[in-house]
C-alpha cells in the first residue's frame, strides 16, 4: 500500500481526497497540512510515497513545492490536484506523475494511484536521488489535452494551427487539441525546425513536400501526410530566405 501525503489549504478537500484515498486501498494517508513549511518538514520526516499537492496554497505556490521536493535524499511522487487546469504542462515539467482537477471523481483518484503502483512495480518511478531534467532540452513537448497529458517529439509533429479558439497539434498519425496557445507553442518549438507562415499555423519545414505558388504572390505548402498549409504574404519572405528560392 502506498504511504500518501496530501498538502492542501482547502480543509474540506483534504477531508474528500483522504476519504477516496481510504476507500481506495492502494494507499494509506500518514499524514496532511495547509502549510508550506509545514509541508517541507513533514514530508521530510515521514517519506511518504506520493504527494497529492493543491496549486493554489495560501502561502506559496505548490508549485515551488514540487521543485523543493526535488532536493530530497528521497523524492516522492508527486500528483497535483487542483482547480487549475492552466498549470499541467508546467507540473509535469517538475516531473508530476499525474494532475488530477478538483472536484474530484473517485474513478480518476483510481487511475492515478494504478498508474503509480504499476510504474514502482516495473521500476519505472526512481525516487532516491534529486532529478534536475527538464523538457527543454529532450526535444519533447508536452501538450495538455483535456486531463491527459501528452508526450510528443517535436520531430513527430507536421503542424501547430490555431482553430476556434483552440491549438491543433497535428502529428502524422494524430491530432491533438489543446487550450494552450500557438504563440506560447511557438516559443517552445522555436528551436526545432519550426516557423510561423499564418497568424493561425506554425510549420516543421522538416516535412514540407512540396511548395505551391496561389494568388497574390502567396504559397500553400504540401506536408508530407497530404494537409494543405496556407502562407500568407506577411511570412512570404521569411519562408524564401529559409528554403532559398
Amino acid at each position: 500500500m502506498l504511504k500518501a501525503f496530501i498538502v492542501d489549504d482547502e480543509p474540506l478537500a483534504r477531508d474528500e481526497l483522504a476519504y477516496l484515498l481510504k476507500r481506495s486501498r492502494k494507499a494509506e494517508v500518514i499524514g496532511e497540512t495547509d502549510c508550506f513549511e509545514d509541508a517541507v518538514e513533514k514530508i521530510k520526516e515521514l517519506a511518504p510515497d506520493v504527494v497529492f499537492l493543491d496549486i493554489e496554497l495560501t502561502e506559496k505556490s505548490g508549485l515551488e513545492l514540487a521543485n523543493k521536493l526535488q532536493s530530497f535524499s528521497k523524492i516522492p511522487a508527486i500528483i497535483f490536484a487542483t482547480a487549475y487546469d492552466e498549470y499541467a504542462l508546467q507540473a509535469f515539467d517538475l516531473s508530476a506523475s499525474d494532475y488530477v482537477l478538483k472536484p474530484f471523481e473517485e474513478a480518476r483518484i483510481h487511475q492515478a494511484l494504478d498508474k503509480l503502483v504499476k510504474n514502482y512495480a516495473a521500476g519505472d518511478l526512481i525516487v532516491e536521488e534529486p532529478i534536475s531534467h527538464s523538457l527543454k532540452n529532450s526535444g519533447k513537448i508536452a501538450i495538455l489535452e483535456e486531463e491527459r497529458i501528452i508526450l510528443l517529439d517535436f520531430k513527430e509533429i507536421i503542424y501547430i494551427g490555431a482553430l476556434d479558439g483552440k491549438t491543433i497539434v497535428k502529428t502524422f498519425n494524430d491530432q491533438f487539441v489543446t487550450s494552450e496557445t500557438l504563440v506560447s507553442l511557438e516559443k517552445k518549438a522555436a528551436a526545432f525546425s519550426f516557423i510561423r507562415v499564418h497568424r493561425s499555423y506554425l510549420i516543421n519545414f522538416q516535412h514540407i513536400v512540396e511548395i505551391q505558388p496561389w494568388f497574390n504572390s502567396t504559397y500553400n505548402l504540401l506536408m508530407k501526410e497530404h494537409s494543405t498549409i496556407p502562407v500568407s504574404r506577411t511570412y512570404v519572405r521569411q519562408l524564401r530566405a529559409l528554403l532559398g528560392f
